[in-house]
């Protein structure tokens, strides 16, 4: 070979960790064991396909980007105000231990709070912060930002998280996409889909407020106004009902309630769902007709309902369909959210569960803004949060109610630690901010909710300049704070090994040969025809709200249009739908450059017939607002507001 021939990248196996329910099998170019080239879907993995998102794909702008954060820093200006100063890993991990040994030492330990979401979904690296927690009896978390309420929605009927095999939507002949838009945020559906129209003719259906790309893509689009989703469910199944087109045999054998439910249908009528919803009751007649008729009919359920207080209710609601048509009996039938309940992981070492101590104070995660400020009940109980540790999230940017969040982090008695990539919104506000190494820089283990495959991957490069991973952030501190657990002396492929051995799979090294295990249970299983797990053995279709939450009480049982959304008013006629982008990931990826480009400016879509009766028109600035706060926009620009109408 001359000397001057590049030498030919290796192929590497890994996982991508972001937030996403395809927790994609990849194929990542190394060209040296600092440097990564493309990166690709691994072909040979049933559910990825060969297909990834385009954002993952060009992961070295992301991993070899100019602004990652390499050494330790210590503010040294205003909170927010990006002064800071390099200093040695040493000094930072004795400044971080001490502010939190202080903390403790004059409130007591639920003072300081570790906090973390799903910047990267590897179990060691996500859910280790657990193990500080629980050690050093901290406050814990409810990690409930955006999925407890279609969780809750979802086992309130079926009693468990799971449902058929993502991949059988490739053998559907009807696919209903209900809160979801995989063509921007989960394109591996897409690729099931696309198979089940090719080669069986499959109809496409989208519901979603707004035209969506996926959308674009469907053979039908049911534009439902925002919150109203259980309107149309709960017509589609009475025109299930009302035509003969309900499986009687499956609902006397596999539910709970059917009489009930149908008694309760009887006014829920297509016209009645039209005045609610605003779809037409012809286009709810003619879907919950080629429903009925089609035994291969699947739901998948998306994310989307999480934007709404009722969002339980809808998801419920929508679920309900498939056990009133008997479509899980099917193959390539029924409804699915996510699939992670058929995993099995015992994550006692990574989260020392064993060390929980009784009575120590859960704190909401989306109420991070009342938290800081204190005005959240369960905080005024006991001591404030005066000491936190941010992994894995963004809060000054993603959690709601952000003023409040913005002047938690500005209290002077907060200290604040932020482990990032890039110093995003919250990282700003930190006393400390210590570089994090990306997925390609160290081991993990990976559970997803979009397929049964269990998937272990080894560091693929070095981690560039001082990153240190987050278990190995979080073993440093425990040990300067004076805890002790097995999994301090652990690398991350060790607690991976010794947890995959716990768990009754393979180890570490054969797990990382094999690249991923199947461990979908047998069809049977996934389909609930052995029974579902809830209190009958049944699909419920009386839900026991109060037993979700205190604020359940009242809520009416059975599948409903619960109207406590967000209202109209005089002054404030619209809701708006702040949709995922699709070459951003939340607040992942807005600093590469060709997501940057993609993505443009942020601008408001607003329909033509509103818009002139507001008086503007395309290009025009705009401000929009409600009694959290207010915000200009308008394609040429993001900021100022000049010219506000």
């Amino acid at each position: 070979m001359p000397l001057d021939t590049p030498a030919k990248p290796d192929i590497v196996a890994s996982v991508c960790p972001h937030d996403c329910p395809s927790a994609c099998a990849l194929e990542v170019e190394r060209i040296d064991r600092n440097t990564i080239g493309r990166v690709r879907g691994a072909a040979s993995n049933g559910y990825t396909a060969g297909v990834i998102c385009a954002k993952v794909a060009r992961y070295a702008e992301r991993v070899h980007h100019p602004d990652r954060l390499l050494r330790p820093l210590l503010r040294v200006g205003p909170k927010g105000s990006d002064q800071f100063r390099e200093i040695a890993w040493d000094e930072a991990l004795d400044r971080v231990a001490g502010g939190f040994a202080e903390a403790a030492a004059r409130h007591g330990p639920e003072t300081v709070w570790p906090y973390y979401f799903a910047g990267t979904m590897g179990l060691v690296n996500r859910d280790g912060i657990n193990r500080l927690r629980n050690v050093m009896g901290y406050s814990g978390q409810d990690a409930n930002i955006c999925t407890t309420v279609v969780k809750s929605g979802w086992i309130a009927g079926s009693g468990r998280v799971g449902g058929p095999n993502p991949l059988e939507m490739a053998e559907s002949d009807l696919i209903i996409m209900w809160g979801g838009n995989p063509v921007s945020t989960q394109v591996n559906v897409m690729t099931h889909v696309t198979r089940a129209r090719k080669e069986r003719g499959a109809r496409f259906v989208v519901v979603d407020p707004y035209r969506t790309p996926t959308a674009d893509a469907a053979d039908e689009h049911v534009m439902v106004r925002p919150g109203t989703d259980g309107a149309v469910a709960c017509a589609i199944m009475h025109v299930l009902f009302r035509d003969g087109l309900a499986d009687r045999d499956y609902l006397a054998r596999y539910t709970d309630g059917a009489a009930e439910l149908e008694a309760h249908l009887r006014t829920r009528s297509p016209d009645w769902a039209e005045a609610i919803s605003g779809v037409p009751a012809a286009q709810i007649e003619a879907l919950a007709s080629l429903y009925g008729r089609t035994d291969r009919a699947f739901i998948r359920l998306g994310y989307g309902f999480a934007r709404s207080r009722n969002g339980p209710m809808q998801v419920h609601a929508v679920a309900s369909i498939a056990a009133v048509g008997g479509k899980w009996k099917h193959r390539g039938g029924g409804a699915m959210w996510k699939v992670d309940g058929f995993y099995k992981v015992d994550k006692t070492l990574i989260e020392a569960t064993d060390r929980v101590r009784p009575g120590t104070r859960v704190l909401d995660m989306s109420r991070i803004g009342p938290v800081l400020t204190g005005e959240d009940a369960v905080v005024r109980q006991g001591p404030p949060v005066t000491a936190m540790l941010v992994q894995n999230t963004n809060p000054a940017a993603v959690a709601p109610d952000t003023h409040r969040v913005l002047k938690g982090f500005n209290r002077d008695d907060l200290f604040l630690a932020v482990h990032e990539q890039f110093l995003t919104e919250t990282a700003r506000h930190a006393d400390v901010v210590l570089p994090a190494t990306t997925f390609l820089e160290h081991a993990d283990i990976y559970t997803a909710g979009g397929h049964p495959h269990l998937e272990v991957h080894d560091a693929v490069i070095d981690p560039p300049g001082e990153c240190r991973s987050n278990h190995r952030l979080l073993n440093d501190l425990l040990r300067r704070l004076g805890g002790e657990h097995p999994a301090m002396d652990m690398t991350e492929a060790e607690l991976v090994d010794a947890t995959l051995l716990r768990s009754g799979y393979p180890g570490f090294a054969e797990m990382v040969e094999r690249k991923w295990l199947d461990v979908a249970p047998s069809f049977e299983e996934q389909h609930f025809l052995n029974g579902f797990p809830t209190r009958s053995g049944r699909f419920e279709f009386a839900a026991d709200w109060a037993a979700v939450g205190p604020l359940g009480a009242g809520v009416p049982a059975l599948p409903d249009h619960v109207d406590i959304i967000d209202r109209a008013t005089a002054e404030r006629p619209y809701r708006m739908v702040t949709a995922p982008a699709r070459n951003y990931l939340n607040t992942s990826f807005t600093e590469t450059p060709t997501s940057r480009r993609r993505e443009g400016r942020p601008v408001v879509m607003v329909h033509p017939e509103t818009a002139a009766g507001l008086g503007f028109g395309d290009g025009d600035r705009v401000r929009l607002g409600n009694a959290q706060g207010r915000w200009c926009c308008t394609p040429g620009s993001s900021t100022g507001c000049s010219r506000p109408r």
